[in-house]
């Protein structure tokens, strides 16, 4: 019996185009072509579902103006990594960027970590300590979890914002700085307004430019370019030389629910890596939560209907074939491996465009 797999080499490429045994049916060589390319890859964010490129088009939009930026986002979805490609892709690039989780942070030095203090401010302020906006100076600053800052807190935050100037605590001076701030939270901000938890102004200063980055449940087609990027950078971690990924394997990893996003992925496919005995990656399923069954039929709307009766159709009169010449691919005016994406999607198999051959 036929054995698909994903191979892996090093990260400048991912896939060394060869597949375990013979008579592999055509679309299981999907993960056998997935590598990180040029346009996969956008400043370290990895993906080319729809959703991830509205993301990289907004990054590259608001990145070369000095616009405050507020990323929303569930937990684990790679806030931070965006906040670093906007950097990296303004004119404050070569500047520093300094990143404060709010949230890690105890109440009564916060203020102290974001705006600094004098010699003797408070107990145990044994000597001048600059705050994150004075080491931020002529760069940028990423504030995450910024729904966590006290309501005390909130107007001289907003004052730095808007004025960017302040005072150190314990001193009456103020400094001016020049900073490019970049916030992030996965709280509902517009529902801590109502409940008085955060102040409407300072909402408003932040929400310049808002961007929504999408849960890894609503941009599953990057599994499969995410999980060979982590097999790669772990194994070569771990002296590993695992070169290959089940196809099926790989369907349930790109079904199960990812309630803690790329994050959850990356520490599971860590486990994964660490069990692996030899060059196949080993795929504890009874550890992924909400796997769908290969055969479930899924729910789908009348447009997702449609366009998976017009695929089928196209395989249908290609004879089967997805790509090449007359082939369903280019029946349908797409690249090979967008229509395979789609397949999956809308759980097309062989035996479904196959079986009235």
């Amino acid at each position: 019996m036929a054995h698909a797999t994903v191979a892996f080499t090093d990260l400048g490429d991912l896939a060394t185009r060869s597949f375990a045994g013979v008579g592999a049916l055509e679309d299981d060589r999907l993960y056998l072509n997935t590598e990180i390319s040029s346009d996969a890859c956008f400043e370290g964010i990895i993906g080319r579902s729809p959703a991830i490129q509205k993301v990289l088009q907004q990054i590259s939009i608001v990145a070369p103006t000095d616009s405050t930026v507020l990323l929303h986002g569930e937990t684990g979805t790679g806030k931070e990594l965006v906040a670093r490609a906007i950097h990296r892709l303004s004119s404050r690039c070569e500047r520093a960027f300094v990143r404060m989780n709010c949230a890690a942070i105890p109440t009564g030095l916060l203020e102290s970590d974001l705006f600094g203090h004098e010699k003797g401010a408070f107990t145990g302020a044994l000597m001048q300590k600059k705050g994150r906006f004075e080491l931020a100076d002529g760069g940028s600053l990423f504030l995450d979890e910024i729904g966590d800052i006290n309501l005390e807190l909130q107007p001289k935050l907003l004052r730095a914002v808007q004025e960017r100037e302040f005072e150190r605590l314990g001193s009456a001076r103020t400094i001016h700085v020049d900073v490019r701030m970049i916030a992030a939270t996965h709280r509902n901000l517009k529902e801590m307004i109502s409940n008085n938890q955060f102040r409407q102004d300072l909402f408003y200063r932040l929400n310049v430019f808002p961007i929504e980055i999408p849960p890894l449940r609503d941009r599953r087609e990057d599994i499969e370019l995410l999980v060979p990027f982590f097999v790669s950078r772990l194994s070569r971690r771990m002296q590993k030389q695992i070169r290959y990924i089940s196809k099926s394997a790989m369907d349930a990893l790109m079904n199960a629910d990812w309630p803690g996003n790329i994050r959850e992925l990356e520490n599971f496919i860590e486990r994964c890596v660490i069990l692996t005995q030899g060059d196949e990656l080993d795929v504890p399923r009874s550890e992924l939560k909400g796997v769908s069954s290969p055969t479930m039929v899924l729910a789908v709307s009348p447009i997702r209907q449609a366009e998976r009766r017009l695929i089928l159709d196209a395989l249908k009169n290609a004879s089967g074939r997805i790509s090449g010449k007359g082939g369903a691919a280019e029946r349908l005016g797409l690249k090979r491996t967008t229509l395979q994406n789609k397949m999956r999607r809308l759980n097309i198999v062989r035996g479904d465009y196959s079986a009235s051959q």
